[in-house]
C-alpha cells in the first residue's frame, strides 16, 4: 500500500500534526496512568482499523511494561478477567467516546458514572482529550493510507 498522501512532507500536514502532538503532550504530562492511556489508544485504534496507531500502541504499551497477555485481550476487554474495574471502566469509555455517533445521546450517564468512581477532574479531562486525539490520529492515518504498520519501534520520535 502506498500513502495517499506524505503527512511528513506536506507543511499544513506537518502543522496539523505538531498540533495534535502538542495536544497529546498535555494529556502525556497528566495524572492518568501510562497504562491505562495506552491501553485506551489501543482499543481507539483496533475499533478504528488504524494499524500504524496498533504498531505503535502495542509496541509502547509493551516497552511501559504491560503484558502481552493483557494486550491480546484488548479486544475483548468485556470478557476478560485481566482488567481492573477502573482500566474496564475507562476501555468502555474509549468505545464509548471513539463509536460517539452509533450512539443517540452520546455517551451513557452510567458509562461516565464508571469513570468518576474511578478517576478524578484531572484525570476525566485527560481521558476525554486522549480520546479525541487518538481518534484525530487514527482517522489522519486511516484517510491518508499510512503504510508503515509494523514498523513503528518503542520511543520512536515521529515529528
Amino acid at each position: 500500500m502506498e500513502a495517499r498522501l506524505d503527512l511528513f512532507g506536506n507543511q499544513v500536514a506537518v502543522k496539523v500534526l505538531k498540533y495534535i502532538t502538542s495536544a497529546h503532550h498535555v494529556v502525556a504530562k497528566s495524572k492518568l496512568p501510562d497504562s491505562t492511556a495506552e491501553l485506551m489508544r489501543l482499543r481507539a485504534s483496533q475499533i478504528n482499523g488504524c494499524a500504524f496507531c496498533v504498531d505503535m500502541h502495542t509496541k509502547e504499551a509493551l516497552h511501559a511494561g504491560e503484558t502481552p497477555v493483557r494486550l491480546s485481550l484488548v479486544a475483548a476487554w468485556r470478557e476478560a478477567t485481566v482488567f481492573t474495574e477502573a482500566e474496564r471502566a475507562a476501555l468502555e469509555l474509549t468505545e464509548e467516546g471513539t463509536r460517539i455517533a452509533d450512539a443517540s445521546g452520546g455517551v451513557p450517564d452510567e458509562v461516565w458514572a464508571r469513570v468518576v468512581k474511578h478517576y478524578d477532574e484531572e484525570e476525566q479531562a485527560a481521558m476525554v482529550a486522549l480520546i479525541a486525539i487518538i481518534n484525530a490520529f487514527n482517522r489522519i492515518n486511516v484517510i491518508s493510507q499510512l503504510p508503515h504498520a509494523g514498523d513503528y519501534h518503542a520511543g520512536q520520535v515521529l515529528l
